[in-house]
């Protein structure tokens, strides 16, 4: 089986993809990857961060978006689904392939999983520090309550930051966030 060639997607067949289906994908490089289901886990911080960061940017100029809202990642075209984002002022879209992607957030977030561990801590926390909005890049673990913080200094620089202490202050929108409820119903093995 490993004598067939591997088939290479065109974007035009990932923009029909994308258009029809009720998943999430992205493109890499001539691939399609799923990137909808996942762990319980998963699903818990997702919608814990979620609901953590809507809560605190409610009456700010800022607005936190859900995994279905892809950002614009010119590096790595044509976009990418983060686990959630948070844009601040003004929520600038364009449309490519049928599709509204946001092009200013600020703070980008993504749940590891096994599966997603290496690209989200490589390409596209290269793709992401490439768009001039972006502030902050957080990571968090499934596995056991950690985070990595990553933050833009003035000179352009980023700096990271491990930790599994209580909270992290996201300076960009002016956010506290508490592991215990970021990991508020998340049972560790």
């Amino acid at each position: 089986m490993s004598s067939y060639p591997k088939h290479y997607y065109t974007l035009e067949e990932y923009f029909a993809l994308e258009l029809v289906g009720d998943a999430r994908y992205e493109y890499w490089d001539g691939d399609i990857v799923c990137m909808s289901g996942g762990s319980q886990a998963h699903s818990l911080i997702t919608s814990n961060i979620h609901g953590l960061l809507f809560v605190q940017t409610r009456n700010s100029i800022c607005r936190v978006l859900t995994g279905e809202s892809p950002i614009k990642t010119p590096t790595l075209p044509p976009y990418r689904y983060p686990d959630a984002s948070v844009v601040c002022g003004k929520a600038e879209f364009e449309n490519i392939g049928g599709i509204d992607v946001l092009v200013n957030p600020v703070v980008i977030v993504e749940v590891l999983s096994p599966q997603t561990e290496k690209v989200d801590k490589g390409a596209k926390f290269e793709a992401y520090k490439a768009i001039g909005s972006v502030k902050e890049y957080l990571l968090i673990s499934q596995d056991e309550p950690h985070l990595t913080h990553y933050i833009k200094e003035e000179d352009g620089r980023w700096k990271r930051f491990d930790t599994a202490e209580s909270f992290i202050k996201l300076e960009a929108i002016n956010s506290n966030l508490y592991l215990k409820d970021i990991y508020d119903g998340v049972e560790f093995k």
